[in-house]
């Protein structure tokens, strides 16, 4: 019998309360402007997360099968993932997606968050840094409409939604194409038996490590301790990445968030983990 492709699971929330209209409209009218797809080319493990094919001279969109019904509300029209048509502006290039080419103008570097939550992190740094671009990965739903929302009134061209789960969008990029990469205050998953879902592992670090240059930067931030001191330990036993700084110190440019700030009034101390790519 024919081994059936093993499917990447996406733990964690993708809704929660229904969306404000202004910002429901955003995700009709902005989200498909900013958005990011996947060229049908890339060839992942789950079959179901391929883009549509494009014809020739066309765009591609990209569908996102696994959303739960309750994204496909009346508040949000007929279907999220239909209703978003993605457009892919980026070539493709030997069945990587090149993030040069998704800004309206080059950018002089690309950097990713993984799990932007609110997006104020990410506003803040595309807004510090115009030259540079920023792409970000969130699948919560009320995230991507928050950080909608932040583009709009902040008129920031530099910034590119990926809506689903960040694994996908790692293997579509080329070796070699970031020069800093974002996780900051993951889902801790405290349980022992939820371990593995922790985003910062042997295989993401493999993904991070493929697609940051040589001495990019990868960013880490907690105020859970047990993530830390994991997070701490896997990162120092992957041969790609040396630790430059582990300590409560956020760096020069670093840009608080109200999660994070709320963490620290509630007696959390943050760790900060900054690594370097060999």
């Amino acid at each position: 019998m024919e081994e059936q492709p093993k499917t990447k699971r996406l733990f964690g929330r993708r809704k929660g309360r229904p969306l404000r209209a202004g910002r429901a409209s955003l995700m009709d009218t902005l989200l498909p402007k900013v958005g990011i797809a996947i060229p049908a080319i890339v060839d992942t493990d789950n079959p179901s997360l391929r883009a549509t094919p494009a014809k020739a001279g066309g765009s591609v969109a990209i569908h996102l099968p696994h959303l739960p019904p309750s994204l496909l509300s009346d508040s949000l029209g007929d279907g999220l993932p239909r209703r978003f048509g993605l457009t892919a502006s980026a070539p493709r290039n030997d069945g990587a997606l090149n993030p040069f080419a998704l800004f309206d103008a080059v950018p002089e570097a690309v950097r990713l968050e993984i799990g932007f939550g609110g997006g104020e992190h990410l506003a803040a740094q595309a807004a510090a840094n115009p030259s540079v671009g920023f792409m970000g990965c969130e699948p919560f739903i009320n995230g991507v409409a928050k950080l909608l929302t932040q583009i709009e009134a902040q008129d920031l061209k530099n910034i590119r939604i990926y809506p689903d789960d960040a694994r996908v969008l790692l293997d579509a990029l080329p070796d070699a194409c970031l020069d800093m990469c974002f996780v900051l205050y993951a889902d801790p998953w405290p349980k022992n038996r939820h371990a593995e879902r922790r985003f910062i592992g042997k295989e993401n670090l493999d993904r991070l490590a493929r697609v940051l240059k040589s001495d990019g930067q990868l960013r880490l931030a907690t105020d859970v301790a047990a993530l830390a001191q994991w997070m701490r330990e896997q990162t120092n036993a992957h041969p790609s990445f040396a630790c430059v700084y582990d300590g409560p110190n956020a760096p020069t440019d670093w840009v608080p968030t109200r999660y994070e700030q709320k963490g620290i009034a509630a007696g959390r101390t943050p760790t900060y983990l900054v690594y370097k790519r060999r």
